[in-house]
């Protein structure tokens, strides 16, 4: 029996996913990040991050530790081509790296035309026409991009709190920030960010509060939300012209999507920027998908029998 394994590794964790050759899914597995924002070349972060959850669903699925597989796709978060740190070794006959747009795409359209928008930590589109021609927009990362993210919405509301205390104006989320974060002021704050005491998935994680007070009718914090949704269909909107779809299929998938109100907003900014398109939920989540792409580069094409 081959085996084959796909792999999604995010700012915020990785998951594994292996199957058999008839596309049985055997185990699940679980570790930390895996992107190399920040890494030089001594980091075993992106290694050590595939190693552990590969291992992690190797436990689960109940096969030996000394596993080896046919073939196994690894969509890693900002990856472009080149690993900076140590290169991950895995138990592969054959080992490919992607982008983690590729591979959520593959997971939610089972290989057809679309466009996958990922908003996590951070955010980026991918499309896929029908004669196969893809294009990515955002995905810059957390300093130059990453629109609608969590790390966009908990930056900007930091960024501007840090305006208003300098211009001597109150501001609904800087008293919530600084509780959040344990800290006394917003310069403490940022410096605690640049120092490293403070992680980019940590800091991204003061966007849930954001999305509460939202829920709770905080004016500001709704305008958040609401420009944090817009901007994540704009970046589908942007992906579709540039392949030229007419009538799409579009899906949505990570972590910020978790939240009912950016769902909502997020139908609504769909509706009015792009009415030709098709919101539709994604068939597989992104680890199936980096499976079905190893199926692929394998020359099989079973059914994914969960």
């Amino acid at each position: 029996m081959a085996y084959y394994a796909g792999i999604d590794g995010g700012q915020t964790g990785t998951t594994a996913v292996i199957g058999d050759e008839t596309g049985r899914i055997l185990g699940r597995g679980n570790a930390g990040p895996a992107d190399e924002v920040g890494q030089d070349a001594a980091s075993t972060r992106l290694r050590d991050a595939l190693n552990a959850a590969l291992s992690d669903a190797i436990a689960h699925a109940n096969l030996p530790a000394q596993a080896r597989f046919a073939q196994i796709v690894a969509g890693i978060s900002g990856y472009e081509g080149h690993v900076y740190g140590q290169p991950p070794k895995l138990p592969a006959d054959a080992l490919i790296l992607e982008h983690d747009a590729p591979i959520a795409h593959a997971g939610a359209f089972g290989g057809g035309p679309g466009i996958i928008v990922i908003a996590g930590t951070g955010s980026v589109a991918y499309a896929v026409n029908d004669a196969g021609a893809t294009a990515m927009t955002g995905g810059g990362g957390y300093l130059f991009g990453d629109e609608g993210s969590a790390f966009w919405l908990a930056r900007t509301a930091v960024s501007d709190a840090m305006r208003d205390a300098d211009a001597g104006e109150p501001n609904d989320l800087t008293q919530l920030a600084l509780q959040y974060f344990g800290v006394p002021s917003l310069r403490k704050l940022v410096r605690a960010f640049y120092a490293g005491a403070i992680t980019r998935t940590q800091f991204a994680s003061f966007a849930s509060v954001i999305v509460k007070q939202a829920e709770n009718e905080n004016v500001q914090a709704s305008q958040y939300v609401k420009d944090a949704a817009r901007a994540l269909v704009t970046l589908a909107m942007r992906a579709m012209e540039r392949v030229g779809l007419q009538t799409p299929k579009v899906a949505f998938t990570g972590g910020l999507f978790e939240s009912g109100t950016i769902r909502d907003q997020v139908a609504q900014w769909t509706q009015e920027l792009l009415p030709q398109a098709q919101h539709v939920q994604p068939r597989y989540d992104p680890p199936v998908g980096a499976l079905l792409l190893a199926y692929k580069a394998g020359g099989i094409s079973p059914r994914i029998a969960p």
